[in-house]
């Protein structure tokens, strides 16, 4: 809560937070937290106490979130799309006393509360039976600010569970912090006073909560946040507010560039705009800056790292990369005896022209936004570090190589890989190749059975409207181009990729479509 303090303090007048034509100025949110803090304190919530946020990206959302920290709270962000079987291990297994819930939302809790240790409900839109509403619960006076230690557990979000059960993620304040600290410096001169964020990422999702709304707020910025994904909204949105800038993921961009009237849009305010969550297509990238005249760059993280570990920045920039560490951040990529991988000379290669089992390893980082460990789960935490050199390294569970320049390199997930006749196959290299295809709009590679190769290669396309484009043209393509063994022996149309919220392709659902049964392990919360 000190940096917000301190932002308060210096720009007391300036928005913090503007939405749907209203602004609350710094002194106004300062006092809204600390009035929420002291009714969490009145209805009995203690330092360390945990208190889920389950809403959309709503302006009640940035209050209960810094009001629990400045209660000496817990945050548990909850995806507000989550429906009560979801969100009833969340609650349980983080002790959650008070959820702050969308009025729509408060049956999904009422029904799963008696396998809780909920408490009480606050009710944000509206009132709803067995809660109280937000302006009921704030208090009449404000309340002191409940100091905590650096490294003592500010939020705990859960892994996306893309596979499996998801995992509580311990955030320290510290981490945080530094995160957001981190990230601000990427952009020229770094975040300033008059810059204006568009809030579109989820705030429940590490990526929106740290790289939005805390390095907004905490260099005394402007946040702007939207409900829910809208590609027209969006850029409606950046035009009229004159905004600065806009973090995102593939999916979003890849919905802009392909939004009929794109190029109507004056989005030249923006002076900075990123890419995470998943791999960033070349092809997008490249179209969207054709579009809009704006560079789009590329970073990467995990939930479990606060998120990000890498990024490209201006007059840094390799595109296929995603990019350098982040000042202060160790990262390697380490072969299976925990060996490094020697780097190639300049990246990226030709993937076509060298042997990706060579020049590849898993990337591990270590640095001060890495979590503490896995809430309540001890065996997870060993299996998630290494101890070596005398730092503590997480396993990103990404496959990559490096270049002489320190420039990273993502291939695929580990789990994603795809090994066809004994050849492994990276499903991001044969996506790059579909998003080139005119006549494709979104693309997503499986692996499936196969009698004679164990495994083998499957597209699912979206293709653009009114195409008449067939999925035989797809796979001819891709034959002339790969290798026999990579392109797709079965193609696919679907009229919409299964994603999460943060627009990462939920592959185990395709594999599910193709009658193979998704893996029992977890995937970390990868935010790339």
């Amino acid at each position: 809560m000190q940096d917000i303090a301190a932002a308060t303090e210096a720009n007391p007048d300036r928005t913090a937070v503007g939405f749907r034509g209203e602004e609350w100025s710094y002194e106004e949110l300062w006092e809204l937290t600390s009035r929420f803090a002291a009714g969490l304190a009145e209805h009995g919530v203690e330092a360390g106490d945990r208190v889920a946020v389950y809403l959309p990206n709503l302006p009640q959302f940035v209050t209960a979130f810094h009001g629990t920290l400045h209660a000496g709270g817990i945050v548990v962000p909850m995806n507000p799309q989550y429906k009560s079987r979801e969100i009833s291990h969340l609650l349980a297994d983080s002790e959650a006393r008070v959820v702050v819930a969308l009025s729509d939302l408060v049956p999904f809790v009422d029904a799963v509360r008696e396998e809780t240790s909920v408490e009480h409900v606050v009710s944000v839109g509206g009132e709803a039976e067995g809660a109280t509403p937000f302006e009921e619960f704030l208090a009449e006076e404000g309340a002191d600010v409940v100091e905590r230690d650096d490294d003592d557990v500010a939020v705990q979000p859960y892994t996306s569970g893309t596979t499996g059960r998801p995992k509580g993620v311990l955030l320290s304040h510290h981490n945080l912090a530094w995160d957001a600290r981190a990230t601000a410096k990427l952009l020229p001169d770094g975040v300033q006073p008059d810059d204006k964020f568009l809030g579109v990422l989820p705030l429940f999702h590490i990526y929106g909560m740290t790289v939005t709304m805390l390095s907004t707020l905490f260099e005394g910025g402007s946040y702007y946040p939207l409900p829910a994904w809208d590609a027209e909204a969006t850029l409606s949105r950046i035009e009229a507010e004159r905004l600065t800038v806009m973090h995102g993921v593939p999916a979003m961009f890849n919905d802009l560039v392909n939004f009929e009237d794109a190029d109507d849009y004056d989005l030249s305010s923006l002076r900075f705009v990123n890419s995470g969550g998943s791999s960033l297509p070349i092809e997008v990238m490249n179209r969207f800056e054709t579009v809009f005249g704006v560079e789009l760059y590329e970073g990467y993280g995990l939930t479990e790292t606060s998120p990000v570990t890498h990024a490209n920045r201006p007059g840094e920039r390799r595109p296929g990369s995603i990019g350098k560490p982040l000042d202060g951040l160790d990262a390697r990529i380490v072969d299976g005896a925990f060996e490094d991988v020697p780097p190639v000379e300049r990246g990226p290669v030709d993937e076509e022209a060298v042997d990706l089992n060579e020049i590849t390893g898993e990337l591990v980082v270590s640095g001060p936004n890495v979590m503490r460990g896995y809430y309540g789960l001890p065996e997870a935490d060993e299996e998630a570090f290494t101890e070596d050199g005398g730092e503590r390294w997480f396993h990103t569970g990404d496959i990559g190589y490096r270049d002489e320049d320190d420039y990273y390199y993502v291939v695929d997930r580990a789990k994603h890989m795809i090994v066809t006749g004994g050849y492994n196959v990276y499903p991001r290299e044969v996506e790059e190749l579909l998003f080139e295809h005119p006549q494709v709009a979104d693309a997503a590679v499986v692996g499936i059975p196969d009698d004679r190769r164990g495994e083998t290669v499957k597209a699912y396309v979206v293709p653009v409207p009114d195409s008449d484009v067939t999925p035989e043209e797809i796979r001819q393509y891709c034959l002339d181009t790969l290798a026999e063994y990579k392109h797709p022996r079965e193609v696919e149309f679907i009229d919409e990729l299964p994603r999460t919220t943060t627009g990462k392709v939920q592959k185990f659902e395709l594999r599910d479509r193709s009658g193979t049964a998704p893996s029992d392990d977890d995937e970390t919360g990868g935010e790339r």
